[in-house]
């Protein structure tokens, strides 16, 4: 055991000086591995970064959520126009013996508006919704108070500001109490008073809230917008359903279908006039779809480690060739064909993974560097330092074989002849 590993450790002293007898052309051989390894790792650690930002973005609205939205031409109308979704298939949802794994139901109707405050005005959603909504979405304050059922059974004419909104609008000026205009698409403006400002919410997988305003759904849909079909039904834009566990979506999904399609007098076999989101299928999907992306990414760094170890391959013939005399010395006095072969494996073995020691830190370099920008979020993860090393290992054994084999099998007269 210690002749072995004295033999290793000599092999490894042998290739480190036949290495540093050409620094410069040993560092140049290295560039490619290098290149390819920060590559790999920096190219799969915005995958993983993107990957990781989605999910955190779904999963903070919760896996228990259901969204459905008015789509396709299932209903319509007399006139020919589309039915969408009502206000009473939101109120039909709610029904606990319709939906029975539903905890909560919140419908919301949004439609663009210019808001209007003295001298600065900004376009922005206008979202009509229930108090509920504050429960579902988790929002908290930071002045004033939300909308209340009361204020939905009023119509009153009342508005809670997003962070961004209340800045836009009144900079650091408290604005509840003050009052807001809004202009719809047909050019009436409708006068709000501010009950509340959002705290700052952060962009989100369904939209940005800190850029809208939020009024009582009756409000939007009468006193802002005219939301009626064609039949003069109250529509909504999309209805959130949160089920009451994450093991009782699927169940909710089916019961929301059912009582959707009897109420649109829809037959299993036809096409729906909505559809419903699920977060758990959206979370599988998008995750689905950000490992393929990160795997792409990897195998399009990966071509770089392939060009390296060209590299490494050249060098090392190279390297066989100026060494010819060298190899049938060594021969000569009883070196063993294996011993020259694992002479050379192991110089080309040492160029990989020194070049892949300096990748790792640079791909983990590039990857807080692309933090710092901000425009893309990466995470560097084990499994890609540890794939980015194994790839080096492999190529640096691939590739040096051949020229290893090459001086191995060098007869050692010829080798001493050599010129």
């Amino acid at each position: 055991m210690l002749t072995q590993l004295a033999d290793l450790w000599e092999n490894v002293r042998v290739a480190l000086e036949g290495l540093l007898a050409n620094k410069l052309r040993s560092s140049l051989t290295m560039l490619g591995i290098i290149i390819g390894v920060a590559s790999v790792i920096a190219l799969m650690s915005i995958g993983e970064g993107a990957q990781a930002e989605i999910t955190d973005q779904i999963t903070s609205a919760g896996t228990n959520q259901l969204t459905v939205m008015p789509g396709g031409m299932g209903r319509i109308g007399s006139s020919g126009g589309s039915l969408g979704l009502t206000l009473d298939d939101a109120e039909a949802l709610a029904d606990p013996n319709n939906v029975p794994a539903a905890a909560l139901v919140v419908p919301e109707y949004t439609q663009n508006g210019q808001i209007i405050a003295g001298d600065s005005n900004l376009n922005t959603s206008v979202v009509g919704t229930t108090p509920e909504y504050q429960t579902l979405n988790d929002i908290a304050l930071s002045n004033g108070e939300f909308i209340s059922a009361r204020d939905v059974d009023r119509h009153s004419k009342v508005v809670v500001l997003g962070s961004e909104v209340a800045q836009d609008l009144f900079g650091d000026f408290n604005p509840v109490g003050q009052k807001i205009k809004v202009a719809n698409n047909s050019g009436a403006r409708i006068s709000l008073t501010v009950i509340g400002v959002l705290e700052e919410q952060g962009d989100s997988f369904m939209g940005t809230p800190d850029s809208n305003i939020y009024v009582p759904l009756s409000t939007a849909q009468t006193k802002i917008f005219n939301a009626r079909n064609v039949l003069g039904q109250l529509t909504v834009s999309r209805v959130t359903i949160e089920a009451q566990s994450e093991e009782v979506v699927y169940a909710a999904e089916t019961q929301i279908d059912t009582i959707l399609r009897e109420r649109h007098d829809l037959t299993s076999d036809e096409d729906a006039d909505f559809f419903i989101i699920n977060q758990a299928s959206m979370l599988e999907i998008m995750t689905s779809v950000t490992d393929t992306m990160t795997v792409f990414l990897g195998a399009i760094a990966g071509i770089s480690l392939l060009v390296g170890g060209i590299g490494i391959m050249n060098i090392m013939l190279v390297s066989v060739t100026e060494r010819t005399r060298e190899i049938g010395l060594r021969k000569a006095v009883g070196a063993r064909r294996s011993d020259i072969l694992f002479q050379f494996l192991m110089e080309a073995v040492l160029l990989s993974l020194l070049g892949g020691f300096i990748g790792i830190l640079s791909g983990i370099g590039l990857g807080q560097l692309v933090n710092l920008t901000g425009l893309f979020t990466s995470l560097v993860t084990l499994s890609s330092v540890l794939m980015a090393v194994g790839f080096s290992l492999v190529i640096g054994l691939f590739f040096g074989i051949y020229p290893a084999n090459q001086a191995a099998k060098l007869n050692p007269i010829e080798a001493l002849r050599y010129e």
